[in-house]
C-alpha cells in the first residue's frame, strides 16, 4: 500500500539501465522539465545503476536543467548512458548506492528500463527509496504495460529493414531467414513476422521445427513466390544461423529457393524514435513526476488502452507478459 504526502520541494534522480530504447531520451526530458517545473532539483544518474554505485569523485551524478535536455527528444539511446550491472544484487552494493544519493539530498528516483532494471527498482523501494519506475523495453515483455518505450521504434526499424531485404530476395528467388531481438519474448519478431507476411516466425513461444519451416518455404516456392522471409526471434530454440545450417544439410533440394541469413542485432534499438514514442516517452515521464509528487511510489508507470496507469513494482518483477498467440495464426491465414 502506498501512503499519499504532502507535496514539498524535492531532489529527485533519473537513470536508464539495461537496454537501451528509442524514446528514453523523450522520458529524460519529460522526468526533468515536468520536476523543474515544480521547483524541484534534478539530477541525471550516467550508466544506470553502474553510474548510481560508482565513487563520488567518479561525477556519475550530475545536475540536470532544462537546457541539459535540450534537442535530444528526436535522438535515440540514452544521453545518459546504460550498463548491466549484476552486482547490484549486493545489499551492500547497493547502500553505496543510496548514501551517493543521499550525500546530495536526492529522496527520490525514476528508473526507466525494462524486467532487470525494475527488478533493481523494487528491491530500492522496498528498502526505503521513493522510486517510480517507467516501462521502457524494445522486447515488450514487462508487465504492468500494454506497450513498453521503445518497441514501436524496434519494429519499425526491423520492418524497414526486412523490406528491403524483400527487394534483393525478390530478385534472386531468395528464402531470406532475418533474426530479430526477443531474448525471452517473442513480441517483436511476432509483430514483425505479421506486419511483413512472413512465410514462417519462429518464437520463444511457439516453435516451429525446421522440417515445418522447410515445409513453408517450399509451400511459398511452389505457389511461385519470388521470395519467403521467415522471422526468427534471437530466444527461441534455434537462432537463424543455426537454423539456416539445418535447412541446408537436412531441406535444400525441397525448399527451392537460395537461403540467405541476416541477423538484424543492435540495429533495431538505434533508430530515432518514432512519434508514438516520443509521446509515450513524454507522458510516462511526466506522470513520474506526479506520482513522486502526490507520494505514490513503488510504482511503475505504463500504458493500459490508452490511458496512463500504475502498477506497483512487486506486481511486475518476476513475470513476463505473454504475446498474444491468436496473432501467430493471423500471421499464418495472412502470408498464402
Amino acid at each position: 500500500m502506498t501512503e499519499t504526502k504532502p507535496e514539498r520541494t524535492r531532489r529527485v534522480a533519473v537513470l536508464t539501465s539495461g537496454g537501451d530504447a528509442p524514446g528514453m531520451n523523450m522520458a529524460i526530458r519529460a522526468v526533468t522539465r515536468s520536476a523543474l517545473d515544480r521547483g524541484w532539483t534534478v539530477y541525471g544518474i550516467e550508466e544506470g545503476y553502474a553510474g548510481l554505485i560508482a565513487p563520488a569523485d567518479q561525477g556519475k551524478i550530475r545536475r540536470l536543467r532544462a537546457r541539459d535536455v535540450g534537442g535530444i527528444l528526436g535522438q535515440g539511446g540514452t544521453v545518459l548512458g546504460s550498463a548491466r550491472c549484476p552486482e547490484f544484487e549486493d545489499p551492500e552494493v547497493r547502500a553505496r548506492g543510496r548514501a551517493n544519493l543521499e550525500r546530495l539530498g536526492v529522496d527520490a528516483l525514476v528508473v526507466i528500463g525494462g524486467n532487470g532494471t525494475q527488478t533493481g527498482a523494487e528491491v530500492l523501494s522496498r528498502e526505503g527509496l521513493d522510486v517510480v519506475g517507467v516501462a521502457s523495453t524494445i522486447d515488450n515483455d514487462l508487465l504492468g504495460s500494454d506497450v513498453t518505450l521503445g518497441v514501436d521504434t524496434a519494429i519499425n526499424v526491423a520492418l524497414d529493414c526486412v523490406d528491403k531485404l524483400r527487394v534483393t530476395a525478390s530478385s534472386h528467388r531468395r528464402a531470406s531467414l532475418v533474426e530479430v531481438m526477443g531474448r525471452d519474448c517473442g513480441y517483436l519478431g511476432l509483430m514483425v513476422g505479421l506486419a511483413c507476411g512472413a512465410e514462417a516466425i519462429v518464437l520463444p513461444e511457439a516453435d516451429m521445427s525446421p522440417a515445418q519451416v522447410a515445409a513453408r518455404i517450399e509451400d511459398a516456392y511452389q505457389r511461385g513466390k519470388k521470395h519467403a522471409i521467415v522471422i526468427v526471434a534471437e530466444g527461441s530454440a534455434r537462432r537463424a544461423s543455426e537454423l539456416e545450417r539445418v535447412l541446408l544439410d537436412e531441406h535444400c533440394e525441397r525448399i527451392g529457393f537460395e537461403l540467405r541469413t541476416t541477423v538484424l542485432g543492435h540495429i533495431q534499438r538505434g533508430g530515432s524514435p518514432t512519434a508514438t514514442d516520443r509521446l509515450l516517452g513524454a507522458r510516462f515521464g511526466a506522470r513520474a513526476v506526479d506520482c513522486i509528487a502526490r507520494g505514490e511510489t513503488g510504482v511503475l508507470v505504463g500504458l493500459r488502452g490508452r490511458e496512463i496507469v500504475t502498477t506497483p513494482l512487486a506486481q511486475v518483477v518476476g513475470g513476463i507478459k505473454p504475446v498474444d498467440m491468436s496473432l501467430v495464426e493471423l500471421a499464418r491465414v495472412l502470408a498464402v
